[in-house]
C-alpha cells in the first residue's frame, strides 16, 4: 500500500519572518555571511566555507568559467557544468584557478644564465613584462633577481647578453615573506611605490608575486573566495555515467569540490558514484543531490557525501512535476531534511551542509531558505541574467534578455543526469527553453541582493546563519497575505530610470 503524507508540501512564497529584536550589534553591516560548503566533526572546523551562501547551479546557460571567476570574487562558488566534453570542462576550472586573485603563482621565470632573447620570448608569449628570475628557472626556485622592461634597452643590449648582466637583484627588491597577508603586502607595495612584491619563503625560495594594479582590485572584492594557494575557488559538476573517466582529470585541474549533477540523488548510480571519488580520490570533497526527504539524506550521508543538494522540480525551467509527478515544495523539502541533518548530527558529532537548489523567486526567499536550515542556496535564473554567463543577449521589443535553458530540456541533451546509462533517446523533456531578462554585471547586482539579506537577517535579530536557524521565526501566510505584501489600490508611476 502506497504510502500518504498528509501535510501540504510548501513552497517558500508560502512564508513570511517575524521580525526579532534588533540589537546594536546586530546593524546589516555586522552580519557574518560565512558559511559550511562540506561536512566537518563538531570539534573541528570547516575544511571548505563559503563567504556568502550562495553557489550556481551546474548548467550550460549558467556556469561557465567567466561566472565562476566573477562569483568566486564575490566570496560565492560556481560549479562548472558538465554537460559538455571531459577536456573543455576541465579547461574551463583551468582558467578560473589561473585567473590573478592577489597572490599570482609565476608562469613567466628565467634562469641567470639565459639571455635577453629567451626573455623577449617569454614576453611575445605570456604578455608579461615582469619575469622572475630564479636558480632553476621556475616557479618555486631560489629567487635570484626580477626582470621588468626597465632592465634593457632593445636599442642597445645585445640578444645575446645574459639576464644575470642586467636583472635587477635580490639584495636589491623589497620583498614580502611567506605568510604575509594581501592587504600586508599591499601595504608595502604601496608605501614603497612598487610595481610589485615578490613573496618568499625562509630559504629565499619564490612563492608568489603581488602586483600593484591588483591592488583595486583587491580592496573592490574583499571577499573573495580563495583557496591556500590564493587562487579562486571553484567547482565542478560530474555525472554518474562517466565519471571514472571526468574526475581524474577534473582533479588533474585543480577543482576544489565536486557535485554530482542529477536530477534524483536516491539511486544506486550516485552511491557508486560517490565512492568512487572517495575511494580513488579521498582528498576530494563531493556533494550529492537532489533529495527532497530524510530517506534520500541519509543515504547521500552513508553514501560517502561531503553536502547534499535538496530540491526537486522548484526550478524556473523544471517541468519535473508536470511531465513525472515527482517532487516536492522546496520549503517542506529544506524543512524535513534539515530536521535530519540534525538528528544526524547530534547522534554522530559530523555536520553535513545543506543546499537548497530551486525555488527561490524573490531574494528574501534565500533567508527563508537559510532560516529553514539550508546552509548555502543553489540558484540559475538568478545568474543567467548577468553579463558573465554564457549565454546570448538578444534585443526583444525594446528591452534586452538572455537565453535560459534546463540540463532536463532537448536543447541542453544532458541525459546523463537520469540515471539511464547516457540514453540519448529519451522521449520527453524536464526543462524548458527561454528567455530571462538582461540584468548587467554580476557584481551590481548581488551587491544588491547581499544588502537584503543581511537587513532581513537584521530585523530577525541575527548575526550569522546559524543564529538565523536557531532564532528565526516563521509563519504560514494565506494568498491574500501574499496580495497584500506588494504595492496595492495604487497607480504606480512609470520610472524615468
Amino acid at each position: 500500500m502506497a504510502i500518504i503524507y498528509p501535510e501540504v508540501s510548501r513552497t517558500f512564497s508560502e512564508f513570511l519572518l517575524l521580525p526579532n529584536l534588533t540589537t546594536r550589534d546586530c546593524t546589516p553591516d555586522k552580519i557574518d555571511l560565512t558559511t559550511p560548503l562540506v561536512k566537518f566533526s563538531k570539534d573541528e572546523n570547516p575544511p571548505m566555507k563559503l563567504n556568502i551562501p550562495i553557489v550556481s547551479a551546474i548548467m550550460q546557460s549558467v556556469s561557465n568559467d567567466t561566472l565562476a571567476i566573477a562569483l568566486a570574487r564575490c566570496g560565492g562558488l560556481s560549479f562548472i557544468y558538465c554537460s559538455q566534453p571531459i577536456e573543455s570542462q576541465a579547461e574551463m576550472v583551468r582558467k578560473v584557478k589561473k585567473h590573478k586573485s592577489g597572490f599570482v603563482v609565476s608562469d613567466s621565470n628565467v634562469s641567470p644564465n639565459q639571455t635577453l632573447r629567451d626573455v623577449l620570448a617569454i614576453k611575445e608569449k605570456t604578455g608579461h613584462s615582469t619575469i622572475a628570475v630564479t636558480d632553476d628557472g621556475t616557479a618555486n626556485g631560489k629567487l635570484l633577481g626580477i626582470i621588468t622592461s626597465r632592465d634593457y634597452r632593445l636599442s642597445r643590449d645585445p640578444l645575446d647578453k645574459k639576464v644575470a648582466d642586467f636583472m635587477t637583484p635580490f639584495k636589491d627588491l623589497v620583498v614580502g615573506r611567506l605568510g604575509i597577508t594581501l592587504s600586508e603586502a599591499n601595504d608595502i607595495i604601496w608605501e614603497n611605490k612598487l610595481n610589485c612584491l615578490p613573496i618568499v619563503d625562509d630559504e629565499q625560495r619564490l612563492h608568489y608575486l603581488v602586483f600593484r594594479k591588483d591592488y583595486d582590485d583587491h580592496k573592490a572584492n574583499p571577499e573573495q573566495l580563495m583557496d591556500s594557494k590564493k587562487r579562486l575557488m571553484v567547482g565542478a559538476g560530474i555525472n554518474t555515467w562517466d565519471y571514472k573517466e571526468r574526475v581524474p582529470e577534473l582533479v588533474k585541474a585543480e577543482v576544489d569540490v565536486l557535485c554530482v549533477d542529477s536530477s534524483d540523488g536516491f539511486t544506486e548510480f550516485q552511491r557508486d558514484t560517490i565512492r568512487y571519488v572517495k575511494e580513488n580520490f579521498p582528498e576530494i570533497k563531493i556533494g550529492g543531490g537532489n533529495v527532497v526527504d530524510k530517506e534520500g539524506f541519509m543515504f547521500l550521508v552513508e553514501s560517502g557525501a561531503d553536502f547534499v543538494k535538496v530540491g526537486i522540480g522548484g526550478g524556473s525551467i523544471c517541468i519535473t512535476r508536470e511531465q513525472k509527478g515527482i517532487g516536492r515544495g522546496q520549503a517542506s523539502a529544506v524543512i524535513e531534511v534539515a530536521k535530519a541533518r540534525d538528528e544526524y548530527f547530534e547522534k554522530t558529532g559530523i555536520y553535513i551542509p545543506i543546499c537548497s537548489d530551486g525555488g527561490i523567486v524573490h531574494d528574501y526567499h534565500i533567508v527563508l531558505a537559510l532560516a529553514m536550515g539550508a546552509d548555502f542556496v543553489m540558484m540559475g535564473r538568478y545568474f543567467a541574467r548577468f553579463d558573465e554567463s554564457p549565454t546570448k543577449k538578444v534585443k526583444r521589443g525594446n528591452n534586452y534578455v538572455k537565453e535560459y535553458w534546463g540540463e532536463g530540456s532537448n536543447r541542453a541533451r544532458n541525459w546523463q543526469r537520469y540515471d539511464l546509462g547516457g540514453n540519448s533517446n529519451l522521449k520527453f523533456e524536464e526543462g524548458v527553453d527561454s528567455y530571462v531578462p538582461y540584468a548587467g554585471k554580476l557584481k551590481d547586482n548581488l551587491e544588491v541582493t547581499l544588502t537584503k539579506i543581511r537587513a532581513t537577517m537584521s530585523s530577525c535579530g541575527a548575526r550569522n546563519i546559524k543564529e538565523l536557524y536557531q532564532k528565526a521565526r516563521l509563519v504560514v501566510v494565506s494568498s491574500t497575505s501574499i496580495i497584500e505584501g506588494g504595492a496595492h489600490d495604487v497607480i504606480l508611476k512609470e520610472s524615468d530610470y
